[in-house]
């Protein structure tokens, strides 16, 4: 009975903790899901806010944490299959669990430490934030109430879930609430939502419309720095060491993956954790002083890290996140040894310099939304499409030239291998930009010059260029196999020995299995007409020969 959706691995985690002596008692559903114990112990410090946090009542939070080594990736084949079609920035990470966290604490004199504490925890691979907190939103208050029955309950509705199909509207009951909601696909114009085509007809029975499954509120997270927002967007892009030290779980976790989301439709390659403790399995790794911080955001709370973490070249020191409607002060940008503890003044603690010149122009439109006091999702609104319309402008130049990579169509030969794409060449790409560059799309003045340079020698850069070297590659195997059907293949077998006849069935039953493999972007009908030329080719060979090949592959 899986209880993620989509995945049979590990599903609900709950501890619940009431004395400080007291080990606490973790309830597992599915009851067959494994953990190892070292995913065990992460996820029960990663469940519970640290204790200067003073989270009183209901939180909601997220974690992320490094999969055991030597799980059976096996497991994840459900998702697998649906992984192709989502947006790069959606697609799991086999390395990585998401934490979606329901935190309750409340005074109870008649327990010894004065308090009630219980977490819920639902650990998915996917990257489904706003979603995932949703559910939780739905069943972990009843189940603080009525305890174990009410979840297996809750974990029997998920379990009829419809597979998270994207581009598919899907609906989901949940304990007598039915949400709706569509995971976006890869085909989506980026900066859309499908909230117009999900409540365009009137559903009676549904209770929940989501108009997003990843997204978080980005203006309630920015608002404090939304005066820096561009250099932080610079410093997530280049994949900058960045430490955001936030008075809670919620508000460190909300920030950080406010941060990730902010270069998007480009994906954070780097790692990320929107909630990280001292006793994380990879706290020294991070924390080390003998190697340069690595290029990871980390959320965090324990007033420790100051010191820790006071050889990181920029960190973010955020105070409480206010509720919609009002806005904090704006924090200055400060010099790092200005930073003592925890407790010293919000603000963004770097000596690095912007490549690009601030934007006054969106400064001055947030600042006139604060002043006419416009919701905080219409302001989200128009803070995403800035970003999005900036990282377009800084990625389009890219896209371009390692388009021109590609070789020509008329070079493809189906008698031998596909040709490979050209090399990437740093200055040759440099010289695109006076005709073709971000200036061609954007306002905005500045170094990007620079800025091109400093990315192109960071983890988003080496992983944006895998995946589009990736994508291209695939694509010329699929011109490739598009080129073979178009020839008579049983003609060239008439002219050749048994032997290489042989040879040839073999490598196109192989080219079968790759298409199906890899998923490449081949037309169905082109997967059939080559299916047709390998049945023709083998019904022309003697029948011993017709025997064994029948046998081997597929057809």
């Amino acid at each position: 009975m899986p209880v993620v959706w989509g995945t049979e691995m590990p599903g609900l985690e709950l501890w619940r903790e009431e004395t400080s002596r007291e080990r606490r008692r973790q309830v597992i559903y599915p009851q067959h899901s494994k953990l190892t114990d070292k995913e065990k112990t992460n996820i029960c410090y990663l469940s519970f806010p640290d204790s200067n946090s003073g989270c009183l009542g209901d939180t909601q939070f997220c974690f992320r944490f490094r999969q055991s080594s030597g799980r059976r990736v096996s497991l994840h084949c459900l998702l697998d299959h649906y992984d192709k079609d989502l947006p790069v920035y959606l697609k799991k990470d086999p390395a990585y669990f998401y934490g979606y966290v329901y935190f309750r604490q409340v005074r109870d004199k008649s327990l010894k430490r004065g308090y009630f504490q219980k977490s819920l925890v639902l650990i998915s691979k996917l990257p489904y934030i706003h979603f995932f907190h949703t559910v939780l939103k739905q069943i972990a208050p009843e189940y603080f109430e009525k305890s174990e029955p009410y979840l297996e309950a809750a974990c029997n509705d998920v379990d009829r879930w419809p597979a998270p199909v994207p581009g598919k509207t899907l609906h989901l009951p949940i304990m007598g609430v039915v949400m709706k909601v569509r995971i976006p696909t890869c085909h989506d114009k980026p900066g859309t939502t499908q909230i117009a085509q999900l409540t365009q007809q009137a559903d009676t029975h549904i209770s929940v419309i989501l108009p997003t499954v990843h997204e978080v509120d980005l203006f309630r997270c920015f608002c404090p720095v939304f005066l820096h927002s561009q250099m932080l967007w610079e410093l997530v892009l280049l994949g900058e060491p960045l430490v955001v030290m936030a008075p809670s779980p919620s508000e460190s976790s909300e920030t950080v993956l406010a941060l990730v989301n902010c270069i998007s439709p480009l994906k954070y390659f780097s790692d990320f954790r929107p909630y990280f403790t001292i006793h994380d399995s990879e706290f020294k790794e991070y924390t080390t002083r003998t190697q340069a911080p690595p290029s990871v955001i980390l959320g965090v709370t324990n007033p420790f890290f100051a010191k820790t973490l006071q050889h990181w070249p920029h960190i973010i020191r955020i105070g409480d996140l206010k509720p919609a409607g009002e806005i904090p002060k704006q924090v200055k940008v400060k010099k790092l040894k200005n930073l003592k503890t925890l407790d010293s003044k919000p603000g963004v603690y770097t000596s690095y310099k912007p490549y690009l010149n601030r934007d006054e122009e969106i400064i001055k439109q947030l600042q006139k939304g604060v002043q006419q006091k416009r919701p905080s999702e219409a302001q989200s609104v128009i803070l995403r499409r800035y970003f999005l319309e900036l990282t377009q402008s800084f990625i389009i130049p890219l896209e371009r030239y390692v388009a021109s990579l590609m070789p020509l169509q008329k070079s493809i030969s189906p008698w031998k291998s596909p040709p490979q794409l050209r090399q990437f060449l740093p200055e040759e790409f440099m010289k695109t930009l006076e005709k073709t560059g971000p200036q061609l799309t954007s306002r905005i003045k500045g170094d990007w010059i620079g800025l091109y340079r400093h990315f192109l020698k960071s983890p988003n850069f080496d992983g944006w260029f895998k995946t589009r070297r990736k994508e291209m590659t695939q694509k010329l195997e699929a011109l490739h196999l598009e080129v073979l059907c178009e020839e008579d293949l049983l003609l060239w077998t008439q002219k050749h020995t048994e032997v290489e006849t042989v040879d040839l069935v073999l490598k196109l039953k192989n080219k079968l299995l790759q298409a199906d493999r890899e998923h490449l972007p081949v037309k169905p009908d082109t997967m059939e007409k080559l299916r047709t030329h390998i049945d023709a080719i083998i019904l022309a060979l003697p029948e011993d020969l017709q025997g064994i090949l029948l046998k081997t592959g597929m057809t």
